[in-house]
């Protein structure tokens, strides 16, 4: 029997099932598509840190592979049109794929099963729970977070399943080397791709550092590393599992303590399994001006506040700031990005989409779900029961840079600039 497994958010050796389900054909043809980029809301393309970023996870997948005596095929082009050419080149007879979030994803899988003459099998790989366990049935996901969680915290999540020690041997492809990417991690958040960084991360914040035991008192700090777990890039590309998370946030209960620090950190993973599961549900309604509920709110498009914004060169430090360290590094915290995102909302009265779409280009973190069901949520269009947050942007600044240096770091104090700018194609000079 010769298997394809097709990498998508999993890009790692530990914990995915998805691999191991087949881990026993006589060959095994592993493959990696290049997400493809759509140009969605004025954006198009994908930022050089969150580039950089994946292709250091594939490479550091691919280094794993080679040392299993495997190695990974890694193309361009649309799933449905290429691992059909590839199952009819190399004779294969079965394919793997982990299932991910999304309606684009969704279409994917459904073109890919139709267009393919063998079997494709779907695996959870990116949450915490397998679809079977959950405690409500297909299409009856609760609406908001904290009936969520009631239903789910105390779930057993299944143990993390070790790495292949030995996996089929390819048959006999192209293979060629991931080029390594020219930009360098910036110097206020120097971390790397792939499943080695990802778990040192996780060592050094749960178990040397133990900045788990005061989570909560730190997860609002602005900067990276300083106070965030910072976990979120490598969960995001699939370089660190959900259930390798869990299982070390357990670990240090068993050890040291159990407080409300990291019981809060497991509710950051129940608060993004909530979201991939509603991604699944919500499909197309995900990417809706008004959500599933169609509540359109009165937005506009203003390309000149949109520009600054995303430029971080807003009349408001705080954002330019937030908006300036995104750009740069490819992240900002969950504090920053609703600070960010409720400017563009209710300081400007953009559609959330475009933001949406920008922090979609530039995230290291980025993933569908996440990112799109938290901007719903700002938006007041997804699962927020309040319909939609909008943060006093001065009481944020005092909270949470008092002192100023965030800003200063990120340069948010920007020149003013008129509110209005007309020009003469616009408004002709009149004689009077």
């Amino acid at each position: 029997m010769r298997h394809l497994y097709w990498f998508r958010n999993d890009l790692r050796l530990n914990d995915n099932p998805g691999l191991l389900a087949h881990a026993g054909a006589d060959r095994l043809l592993l493959v990696y598509l290049w997400p493809r980029n759509r140009p969605w809301c004025n954006v198009t393309g994908m930022g050089e840190q969150r580039e950089r970023f994946l292709v250091e996870n594939v490479r550091s997948l691919r280094q794993g592979l080679l040392r299993l005596g495997q190695d990974l095929l890694v193309l361009h082009g649309s799933p449905e049109v290429v691992i059909p050419e590839l199952v009819r080149d190399y004779r294969v007879d079965r394919v793997g794929a982990s299932r991910a979030p999304g309606y684009y994803e969704r279409r994917t899988v459904e073109l890919l099963r139709r267009r393919l003459p063998v079997p494709l099998d779907l695996h959870d790989t990116g949450t915490l729970f397998d679809e079977e366990s959950l405690p409500f049935g297909s299409g009856a996901l609760p609406a908001h977070f904290t009936p969520f969680r009631e239903q789910v915290e105390a779930l057993p999540v299944a143990a993390p399943v070790p790495r292949p020690d030995v996996l089929p041997r390819p048959p006999a492809a192209p293979f060629n080397d991931v080029p390594e990417s020219t930009t360098r991690p910036h110097t206020a958040l120097p971390i790397r791709g792939g499943s080695v960084p990802g778990n040192r991360r996780l060592r050094q914040f749960v178990f040397e550092d133990q900045g788990i035991a005061r989570y909560k008192t730190t997860r609002n700090c602005l900067d990276g590393l300083a106070g965030s777990s910072t976990l979120s890039p490598w969960l995001a590309n699939g370089s660190l599992s959900a259930r390798e998370v869990a299982a070390a946030i357990r670990r240090f209960e068993r050890r040291h303590e159990r407080n409300e620090s990291t019981r809060w950190l497991y509710f950051e993973l129940l608060w993004r399994e909530f979201f991939q599961w509603r991604a699944l549900q919500d499909d197309r309604s995900l990417f809706r001006a008004g959500g599933g509920a169609r509540r359109l709110r009165r937005c506009t498009f203003e390309p000149r506040s949109f520009t600054r914004w995303c430029a971080g060169d807003t009349d408001y430090p705080i954002v330019n700031a937030v908006m300036r360290q995104l750009t740069a590094t490819g992240w900002a915290s969950n504090r920053g990005r609703q600070i960010a995102s409720s400017c563009l909302v209710n300081e400007l009265q953009l559609d959330w989409r475009y933001g949406a779409a920008f922090f979609e280009k530039h995230l290291i973190d980025y993933d569908v779900a996440s990112n799109y069901g938290n901007w719903q949520y700002i938006a007041g269009v997804g699962a927020d029961p309040r319909g939609g947050r909008h943060f006093d942007l001065d009481k944020q600044a005092r909270e949470h840079d008092p002192d100023g240096t965030f800003t200063r770091k990120w340069d948010g104090d920007r020149p003013p600039q008129p509110v209005h700018v007309t020009d003469a194609a616009d408004w002709p000079i009149v004689d009077p």
